[in-house]
């Protein structure tokens, strides 16, 4: 008599639909995970260390006598064409995210659409190998490919954890992807840094070290993919007649047309996307300023971005707990105060001084994961109820929308200027103004015209 599963055949009992649905939600939210673990390496070893420096001595490379380069007939600073670059992915996704979006919630088949952003990228990234010699246009363009495609890989990435995740196991499993992706980025990091600074000893130059650490991520990114496209499910849905563009920037209009009836919620947003532009800029743009400016080696910038991937994580915890007592957005204004002090302090920081390239990547570290963790749990309490994936989806769109100004700002300081110095300081601008916004919002009075009961503190 064999043991059913069914009744109470052999004293058993029917398995809990709720059992089998959270062991298919916990199979989700593993493979999940995963994409921040393939992602993050693009982030951290290519934008973040190498693609700089090296895109920057490549287009010195192809310099005239005054140290321009002439992509398309027009003059740009050999220093300057990074930034522009970084400036210019981020037009491109601004138009691609909304079709991407759209094209995903009216078919329901994230799954394909991730898939081609993802490989587009890590294509593109692993096509880094061939940048060489006087190729600066080729670089700029796999780099504006593969950040734009990053950005859009990161909507449909984002718009799975509603699907795969109950409200209140959200924030436990978008930490968990967090995690996992500054885990990977640290991890390979280390292997970067371990090939870069022995790479006589494997017999390579150290151009053809470099190519491989960013050729290197582009395969980790596209090999690591294979494993929340394994895990994750498409859910079908009712389709729309609008087509993807119309309906993605629709749905945008419509979103932000909500939020001008709630202008304490759209004046938090504002401030937020101002600073945060600035904190975006100052990480993609530190190992450029640190290797042209202060003429830092390869390895003093792998080491520092290693030491800002750890005390992110023990920073953000620790202002956490700093809100608990004195509230998030006196957090977050402190936080904005110590990012204006650590532009300050780069500007006159000496050249050749490693320590303190890293005293200035040890403060970057303590208050960067923490002052987007505490904006983002802000910007929770001021979304009303049942608009979630709308404010939400607007609030994704919009940080990534407008991080090109800060790029764009550095690069033509650099431009008009010649000096990185004068361009990094230039950045200043973005804290002060977005704390002098986030100052004058009442969250209170924000949180109670949303909809939602106000923290004790906040």
């Amino acid at each position: 008599m064999s043991g059913g599963t069914t009744g109470k055949t052999g004293g058993r009992t029917p398995p809990s639909r709720d059992g089998a649905d959270r062991s298919a939600r916990r199979r989700e939210q593993r493979g999940w995970y995963f994409y921040d673990f393939a992602c993050s390496v693009y982030s951290t070893s290519v934008l973040t260390v190498f693609l700089g420096p090296y895109l920057t001595s490549v287009a010195e490379a192809a310099s005239d006598g005054d140290g321009f380069v002439h992509p398309f007939g027009i003059p740009v600073r050999a220093g300057s064409l990074f930034a522009y670059s970084v400036s210019l992915s981020v037009i491109v996704a601004i138009v691609l995210m909304p079709v991407a979006g759209a094209a995903a919630d009216r078919t329901g088949r994230k799954k394909p659409l991730l898939a081609a952003a993802a490989y587009t990228g890590a294509a593109a990234t692993a096509g880094m190998f061939f940048l060489d010699g006087e190729r600066y246009l080729l670089g700029a363009f796999l780099l504006i490919v593969a950040n734009a495609s990053l950005s859009v890989s990161m909507v449909l990435y984002n718009a799975f954890l509603p699907q795969i995740a109950q409200a209140d196991e959200r924030d436990a499993v978008s930490s968990r992807g967090w995690a996992f992706g500054y885990t990977s980025g640290a991890f390979v990091l280390v292997l970067n840094l371990v090939l870069y600074t022995g790479h006589d000893g494997f017999g390579l130059s150290e151009t053809e070290a470099v190519r491989i650490c960013l050729a290197s991520a582009g395969l980790w990114w596209g090999a690591f993919t294979l494993v929340p496209l394994r895990r994750l499910r498409d859910r079908r849905v009712a389709r729309s007649g609008e087509g993807a563009v119309g309906s993605g920037w629709k749905q945008l209009r419509d979103t932000l047309r909500d939020m001008r009836r709630r202008p304490l919620t759209l004046s938090f947003l504002l401030a937020y996307l101002i600073y945060n532009d600035g904190v975006q800029t100052v990480i993609s743009q530190a190992s450029v300023y640190g290797s042209k400016e202060l003429g830092l080696d390869q390895t003093t910038l792998i080491t520092a971005v290693l030491l800002v991937q750890v005390l992110a994580v023990a920073g953000a915890l620790g202002m956490g707990r700093l809100a608990r007592t004195h509230g998030a957005k006196r957090t977050i204004l402190g936080s904005l105060a110590v990012w204006t002090a650590i532009l300050a302090a780069a500007y006159f920081l000496p050249a050749d001084t490693p320590v303190f390239f890293y005293l200035l990547a040890a403060a970057i570290g303590l208050v960067l994961g923490g002052s987007q963790a505490l904006s983002r749990s802000l910007f929770s309490h001021l979304v009303p109820p049942g608009k979630e994936a709308e404010y939400f989806s607007a609030y994704e769109m919009s940080d990534r929308g407008l991080s090109w100004l800060g790029p764009l700002v550095f690069g033509l300081a650099y431009q008009l200027t010649g000096s990185y110095r004068e361009a990094i300081v230039s950045l200043v601008v973005f804290f002060v103004v977005g704390a002098a916004l986030l100052a004058r919002v009442p969250l209170r009075a924000a949180v109670a015209a949303a909809g939602n009961p106000v923290p004790a503190r906040i």
